[in-house]
């Protein structure tokens, strides 16, 4: 199973496809959403995603509990606000999408974007985006699943805290609507998640239990577990990104730095190569020639012609020049063909 976006083929046997999520950590300034995407790029990163909303097309102006962000464990910038108040600080301005696009694009990276509701959908088409991203709390809402795969364009959608059942409804209203090529991210929705909650394992179950690619929106802090995921099979791995964790962006918390970000992209290509394919034997030529100091049969003492091998003058020994050691028993109690000096590398041309 594999999807394409532009010309990047993503699934098993493909490169991880890693995305740099800016969310709000833009902090309301074009220039410094600019500087997110060339230090991703410089990092390594192949994609750059952003988050197609206003304030008023995600929620209400409200001051009502059900409206207000709790403590608990969620960021220190967001509790207390309202639902309204956060986003008003954390969307990315829409004048601003089709420039940073081009931004992206320009560097050879590929940028695309969240839609929150169909008036983002219907903007993104205008953009002419080539894939959707489907947040993990709207992966439940199926007005918003068939809008977007009416576009007949790729889907990565996150999962979230979303049910066997939850996601089978997704991918189904997804593939009835016209998409054809879904991927599906395993997530905790937790800022930021914990490695014990992580359940990676879910990842291969996605791709196998669903028939789609699949990877992981990482919120936890640190590159581990996304490293560990692509061991797992990840094909696309997705983090948070921000130029400083101290600069008060709305999801600066729980974001990659981009030296963290460079050292992720540099473990998934090591992880990548190592993990190859099932394979028995050496490794390769320089691993062939590791089978010389391999064991085999030696003549340890000094022998002359007629006389009996024996556990004192025929040993297991380094290197791999003599018989295998599977003849040992064979060899022992035979007599010697010739004179054979101590140090010899026992063959058959040696035993009479």
């Amino acid at each position: 199973m594999t999807i394409q976006i532009g010309e990047r083929k993503i699934g098993p046997g493909h490169p991880t496809f890693i995305i740099a999520e800016i969310s709000g950590n833009h902090n309301q300034g074009f220039e410094r959403a600019v500087e997110i995407i060339k230090a991703a790029h410089e990092a390594g990163a192949d994609a750059i995603k952003l988050q197609t909303y206003t304030a008023d097309t995600i929620t209400i102006d409200s001051d009502k509990p059900p409206f207000r962000v709790g403590a608990g464990d969620k960021p220190e910038l967001w509790q207390g606000k309202t639902l309204h108040q956060l986003y008003s600080k954390a969307y990315t301005p829409w004048e601003w999408q089709p420039k940073l696009k081009k931004v992206a694009e320009d560097l050879g990276m590929i940028l695309f974007s969240t839609p929150f509701d169909d008036t983002a959908v219907d903007f993104l088409e205008k953009m002419d985006v080539l894939c959707y991203k489907v947040a993990s709390f709207e992966c439940t809402d199926m007005w918003l699943l068939k809008k977007i795969a009416k576009t007949k364009k790729p889907i990565i959608m996150s999962r979230g805290m979303a049910s066997e059942e939850e996601i089978k409804e997704a991918i189904s209203t997804l593939r009835e609507n016209g998409a054809g090529q879904i991927a599906v991210l395993h997530c905790v929705s937790a800022y930021p998640a914990k490695p014990e909650e992580m359940n990676l394992r879910t990842i291969p179950d996605l791709r196998e239990k669903f028939g789609v690619v699949s990877g992981l929106s990482d919120h936890t802090l640190g590159t581990e577990v996304a490293v560990a995921a692509v061991a797992l099979g990840a094909s696309i791995i997705e983090k948070h990104v921000t130029l400083d964790r101290a600069a008060g962006g709305i999801d600066d918390s729980f974001s990659l730095e981009p030296a963290e970000l460079k050292q992720l992209v540099s473990s998934v290509r090591i992880v990548e190569r190592a993990l190859g394919e099932a394979h028995y034997g050496p490794a390769s030529a320089r691993e062939a020639e590791e089978k010389h100091w391999r064991r085999s049969l030696f003549v340890v003492k000094n022998m002359k012609k007629g006389e009996k091998f024996t556990s004192e003058n025929v040993r297991s020994i380094r290197p791999a020049d003599g018989l295998p050691t599977k003849f040992f028993d064979e060899i022992i109690g035979k007599v010697a063909a010739k004179d054979i000096e101590s140090g010899t590398p026992l063959d058959w041309n040696l035993v009479g």
